[in-house]
């Protein structure tokens, strides 16, 4: 770290003498309350498996190291079928790195390990995805071997002698690549094209994050009890629109590095504490932010619009920063902080001996939460495509959630994590079936009739998976995605034998449901029609809200003889906005807990139709501009009440007092000026001449 000059006024405090960019809250060391609270939760870690044995370490070490000599084997085969010069190809090297969970020392039974493969600079990305792919097919002990290079970070998925790995490949400007070579140095980014800036940062990461705490073996113990939390409550994934292990890694170094000498116990309850009332979006930083002015995208909301939205900034350590949540929505965000706020108000009273650490990992039940829900079902063939068209499915979810976020009646829309195989012979023999489920809370603003319409999120949502399954080549017939609104009267979850897993097993077939399909041979799929009547009512679900509790009401809907069947590959729909929603996020029914949570606000969307049988909101300006779906038939617009345009901002300044020494003031609130524009109209008159 860089010192400031005596000319010069220091514009980031000195902070070689603590870990971090702020000084420590407290310094001090553990009471024996404290041990004795971090010995219990320790035996509450080991019961729940968190732990790995001697022996399963000794066997990843021995895999890893395996998968070493063959990369390295395959480098010195590319340097012959290249003709390198024989100096060249002795000293070719080549580097192999795990890097995330296995790296930080918390991964857990059964966990996959990461793993960074470093390559010369005259080698091809391709040749890794086809060549070294080749190699590692062809050897005994890998299966389920698949290449996935439209991932955000291509990577190559496999099974060796038992154990899950991602490859990920980079390549640096030199002709070799020795064992001692510092992956840290920034100058290695150079030139380099942002899959491998990509891939590299796995490493870069998760070695900054080691360096940045006090001590290792506490944040590890600390990780590790979080982690387990996280996953319990649902609220551990990255791709669905929560935090994952990087964020949490990240959340838990910050708070290492403020109670520096703090024990596992400590730290647990101090994390609680402090996110409990931190305000975001301030963003978490465990280190001074580097510039080396290398062309590559830094996360910055000075200079970054598109950074000021963002809801939940956790920053990397390692340049080029960037922020780890950035998938995080309104409706995560608001299941996050309550999550917080209940092992805040739990570790309370733990300290007060009012209850013990179990309580802090009980499994939050789901299935009664909510009144409402969506049922999101994939079907494919055999277990290869299956397996594939999963993958994609579930990466899209988000995309689903975020369409249902912006409809005006839904106040939140909640994700399940685990999903739930379905019957294999439930149509066709040795057809697969995988359902997820969302829970949605409506927001009727007092209003006891209304309609609500989601076909066109629902189907807009088939329409983003279909295309993307085409545009890669996976797409196969027998593969079919469909979304069916449910009440949970209609629901039946099984917990067999006490496994964290469910089976979805309806009690009868729903009379209440609306299923909307992109494939036409998908059974309840309603009709498509390009006539305007037959298009006006298809898909809403009428609701009747009384004051006391909600219920919905839908139609029956059956396909038309002779009407238009919906194609295959149904038209792209228009791209989902980015902004946050206009309204405040209420919280999520059964809190335990009573603060108030802010949330940002966005412009409001234009979106109720209009009937002759009732209102029907839920169409948002990007939903209303499709018209292929219906034969070129746009909804009628209704007058809605104009919601004031304010801009999400990112509030830098510190939550608390106890919290005023966590931010450093060189991230400045960006200032921005209003400027009204006035629209004049002018008729022109055409004057006829006689």
């Amino acid at each position: 770290m860089s010192r400031s000059t005596e000319t010069e006024a220091p514009l980031f405090p000195d902070t070689t003498q603590w870990y971090g960019l702020t000084p420590p809250i407290s310094e001090d060391l553990p009471e024996e309350a404290d041990l004795i609270h971090t010995a219990s939760l320790t035996e509450i870690l080991k019961s729940n498996d968190v732990f790995e044995d001697h022996l399963e370490l000794q066997h990843r070490e021995r895999v890893v190291k395996r998968l070493e000599s063959l990369y390295k084997e395959w480098l010195k085969e590319m340097c012959v079928q290249m003709n390198v010069p024989e100096t060249v190809t002795a000293h070719v090297g080549g580097k192999l790195v795990p890097f995330g969970s296995y790296h930080l020392g918390v991964h857990s039974k059964g966990a996959d390990i990461d793993v960074l493969c470093v390559g010369p600079g005259f080698l091809e990305r391709k040749d890794f995805f086809t060549s070294f792919f080749q190699k590692l097919k062809a050897h005994e002990d890998v299966k389920d071997i698949r290449a996935i290079e439209e991932a955000y970070v291509p990577v190559i998925k496999l099974s060796f002698d038992g154990i899950e790995i991602d490859l990920v490949f980079a390549r640096v400007q030199r002709k070799s690549v020795p064992d001692n070579l510092d992956l840290l140095d920034n100058n290695l980014l150079k030139g380099l094209d942002k899959q491998c800036v990509k891939s590299l940062n796995g490493y870069r990461v998760t070695e900054e994050i080691l360096r940045s705490v006090p001590n290792v073996y506490n944040f590890r113990l600390t990780l590790r009890a979080i982690k387990l939390w996280a996953k319990r409550r649902n609220i551990y994934s990255n791709m669905l629109g929560f935090l994952g292990g990087v964020s949490w890694a990240i959340l838990v170094a910050r708070i290492c590095q403020v109670y520096p000498n703090a024990t596992l116990s400590t730290l647990v309850t101090k994390f609680f504490k402090v996110y409990n009332m931190w305000e975001w979006p301030t963003p978490i930083l465990l280190k001074r932010a580097d510039d080396c002015h290398f062309n590559l995208p830094v996360w910055d909301p000075r200079v970054n619009v598109s950074d000021r939205f963002h809801l939940m900034p956790i920053i990397t350590p390692a340049f080029p920063q960037q922020n780890t949540a950035v998938n995080v929505s309104p409706s995560t965000l608001t299941i996050i902080t309550e999550e917080i706020e209940r092992g805040f108000a739990i570790t309370k009273e733990i300290q007060q001996q009012n209850t013990d650490w179990t309580k802090l990992f009980e499994k939050p039940d789901f299935f009664e939460k909510y009144e409402h829900y969506i049922l999101l079902e994939a079907t494919s063939a055999t277990e290869t495509q299956h397996r594939e068209w999963v993958g994609l499915v579930e990466s899209k979810i988000r995309l689903l959630v975020g369409r249902l976020e912006r409809n005006v009646n839904i106040s939140m829309a909640h994700i399940h994590l685990q999903s739930f195989p379905g019957p294999r012979n439930c149509n066709i023999k040795g057809r697969m079936s995988t359902k997820w489920l969302i829970g949605l809370l409506f927001d009727m603003n007092g209003s006891k009739h209304l309609k609500i319409d989601l076909t066109l999120d629902l189907l807009s949502f088939s329409d983003t998976i279909y295309s993307q399954a085409k545009s890669c080549k996976m797409y196969k017939e027998e593969m079919t995605v469909s979304a069916t609104y449910m009440s949970r009267n209609s629901l039946s979850w099984e917990m067999p034998n006490g496994e964290c897993k469910s089976v979805y097993n309806p009690k009868l077939k729903p009379t209440a449901s609306r299923q909307v399909s992109a494939t036409a041979t998908a059974s309840h799929t309603p009709a498509v029609s390009a006539d305007p009547a037959a298009t006006k009512r298809k898909g809403c679900f009428e609701s009747e809200m009384p004051s006391k509790k909600a219920r919905i009401d839908t139609e029956s809907v059956s396909t038309a003889k002779g009407s238009a069947v919906r194609p295959l590959a149904p038209s792209k729909p228009a791209p989902p906005t980015t902004t946050p929603q206009a309204k405040k996020r209420p919280r999520s029914p059964q809190s335990t807990s009573s603060k108030k949570f802010k949330a940002d606000e966005e412009p409001a969307k234009a979106t109720c139709s209009q009937s002759s049988a009732g209102v029907a909101p839920g169409v948002s300006l990007s939903q209303r501009s499709q018209s292929a779906i219906s034969g070129g038939t746009k909804r009628k617009r209704s007058p809605e009440p104009e919601t004031r345009n304010v801009k999400a901002k990112v509030d830098l300044s510190p939550p608390t007092e106890e919290l005023s020494g966590l931010i450093t003031d060189y991230l400045k609130p960006v200032s921005t000026v209003r400027r009204a524009i006035k629209l004049q109209l002018i008729r022109r008159h055409k004057r006829l001449s006689s």
